[in-house]
């Protein structure tokens, strides 16, 4: 059953929180302390069963600090040599890796010095020792298959170099524990390789085949890509496989430029675009870029608040987001042929709430459900909405989706019908309404103190105020996902405090907030996880710069067709997010029978030799 475009935000955030632990790690000083630690301990523990005086912990604390040197060195020649410029595993995660299996080898080291206490018996505990050295060998390997880019022999490098030096040591030193080394013995070392290499190849194999089955493309492939995502922020690998999943639509943009008395003062731009999946995969950051772009170029306040769209039109890569940006840029010609609006009117009923206004022959409609929740509306709303405006003599309608209300279950079949009640009922209204001059006033900020972690995406906050007779309007447009109930209401009335009687507040639905945190929901609604009275303030110290400047205006209308974009549905992306998921826990089933195995056999190997 397919998830609904919200728990699609949820599911991918719930993946965030359940694997993330995996690659949340200390400082990279304190994994040092601790791996110097763990090895002066592991050294110690090793030769003092055989030589309990002074001489012998100073020897196993010389051997544990060998082991330390080991390790670091081998971790420094596996990043600069083995897996050099691998996304995922750096130098702080490799070291991360050695402290995790110098701490397994630590564990079975003790056990053999215990053993040892009792039965007195050196070739147990070189045994046991070469034990370790398998299972630390395994968890090796499975960790750089699963998640370096590298393949075939760098892999293999990268996984045997720490485990097969520390190994060779502990062969070094097995004289002082009254053991002499075998043939047989140093025999089972490449035959050990060769068992654990078999296993781990088996491993992949079954792991991929999951993915290769389901969408076309190997787990692993798409869980490094994900990892890659999540740990570093790296759009590209997991975008590669969005690209290739991807059909091609045409996708529009509508907007509104308003040019005060010399330059273009304002935009309003109103995409057919979803700013998803998450972080800043796809079109995740598209509101922000598309601000960035046009205020570079126009030196102008641009607001970019959510139309009417879902997942399903998630552009598949960054790539595609410059593609429409750049089509809207070009050309940069609005014919500014209107000169005249109608105040802001507004219609309610059955808790749906619409206003429109129009600027010459051009309408801009918002619609919310505040304060009840309101999420993703269908575009096929938006076209008959549009259907109807044309009836009103109305050329082109920008139709926004206010998104500014969570707290709770939304069921868009039962909003529908209402919220194009009240926005047909307000468009006749204002086509009624005799037009005037006007003029329009801006501002822009974007607070230091608010990040993505907190709802608030890099766009912050833009203030549009227009001014027809003695009406004034405000469309406050926050770059977050939703809002929490009862904000919008404190903003308004904020809002009237200044003079400003009338507006919306909107936001961007900007997934760049997605899968950062771990929250139900995977993201921060605005007003969530922020200061909702200094956010308050920024708005009115916005808003009042907006009224500040305010001077006549006038306005060019205009939509843009952008042919043969690439974007990825909400089918794939769940597809994809499904398999991550599927592929980790397949990996823990495979572990609980494989491991066990491959360790009965290897130790009924030791045995024999």
């Amino acid at each position: 059953m397919m998830k609904s475009s919200k728990s699609l935000d949820a599911y991918a955030g719930a993946l965030v929180k359940r694997y993330s632990s995996l690659f949340t790690l200390p400082t990279q000083e304190k994994i040092i302390l601790s791996l110097f630690t763990t090895c002066a301990v592991w050294g110690v523990l090793a030769l003092m069963p055989f030589q309990p005086s002074y001489d012998g912990f100073a020897l196993g604390l010389a051997f544990g600090i060998f082991l330390f040197l080991i390790a670091i060195s081998s971790d420094i020649a596996i990043v600069r040599a083995f897996i050099r410029g691998d996304p995922i595993l750096s130098f702080r995660r490799c070291s991360a890796l050695s402290l995790f299996s110098s701490l397994a080898w630590l564990g079975i080291t003790l056990l053999g010095s215990i053993l040892h206490f009792f039965i007195e018996s050196p070739d147990l505990w070189i045994k046991i020792a070469l034990l370790g050295f398998c299972i630390v060998l395994m968890l090796r390997w499975i960790v750089f298959s699963t998640t370096a880019s590298a393949e075939g022999g760098s892999i293999l490098l990268a996984s045997i170099l720490h485990p097969l030096l520390c190994v060779s040591l502990i062969l070094l030193m097995a004289p002082a524990t009254g053991f002499n080394l075998t043939p047989s013995l140093i025999l089972f070392l490449p035959l050990s390789i060769s068992v654990v290499g078999s296993m781990v190849l088996l491993f992949t194999f079954l792991l991929d085949r999951v993915g290769k089955s389901a969408v076309g493309i190997p787990s692993l492939s798409l869980f490094k890509a994900f990892m890659a995502n999540w740990t570093e922020d790296l759009n590209e690998p997991l975008e590669k496989f969005f690209e290739s999943l991807g059909d091609e639509k045409d996708v529009e943009i509508s907007l509104l430029a308003f040019k005060g008395r010399q330059d273009i003062k304002a935009m309003i731009i109103v995409p057919a675009v979803h700013p998803g999946p998450f972080k800043n995969v796809g079109s995740s950051l598209f509101p922000s870029m598309v601000q960035e772009a046009l205020e570079r170029r126009l030196q102008c306040v641009v607001s970019v608040p959510h139309g009417l769209s879902g997942h399903s039109v998630d552009l598949s890569s960054q790539i595609q987001s410059r593609k429409v940006i750049e089509s809207t840029l070009d050309p940069m010609a609005f014919p500014l042929s209107a000169s005249k609006a109608t105040p802001l009117m507004r219609g309610k009923k059955n808790g749906a709430n619409a206003s429109c206004q129009l600027f010459g022959d051009c309408a801009l409609v918002t619609l919310t459900l505040a304060p009840e929740t309101m999420e993703d509306l269908p575009e096929t709303l938006n076209s008959e909405i549009a259907s109807e405006a044309e009836k009103h003599g109305v050329s082109l309608t920008l139709v926004i989706d206010a998104h500014n209300s969570i707290d709770g279950p939304f069921n868009v079949e039962s909003v529908v019908n209402p919220l194009r009640t009240v926005a047909v009922a307000s468009l006749k209204e204002v086509s009624e309404h005799q037009k005037g001059p006007f003029s329009v006033g801006a501002s822009k900020v974007v607070p230091e103190e608010f990040g993505v972690a907190e709802g608030m995406g890099p766009g912050g906050i833009s203030v549009i105020v227009t001014k027809v007779g003695d009406q004034k309007a405000a469309y406050v447009t926050i770059d977050g996902n939703n809002m929490i109930s009862g904000l919008r209401e404190r903003i308004l009335s904020t809002l009237r405090g200044l003079g400003i009687a009338e507006g919306e507040v909107l936001t961007t639905d900007t997934h760049a907030v997605n899968g950062v945190v771990l929250t139900p929901r995977g993201y921060h609604p605005v007003g969530e996880a922020l200061d909702q009275a200094k956010l308050i303030e920024y708005i009115r110290a916005a808003a009042t710069k907006a009224l500040e400047n305010l001077e006549p205006a006038k306005v060019s209308c205009h939509k843009k067709t952008i042919p043969d974009v690439k974007v990825i549905g909400e089918e794939q992306i769940e597809a994809l997010c499904d398999l991550t998921d599927r592929t980790a826990k397949l990996a823990k089933k495979l572990a609980v029978t494989l491991f066990p195995i491959v360790g009965i056999f290897l130790t009924a190997l030791l045995t024999l030799v």
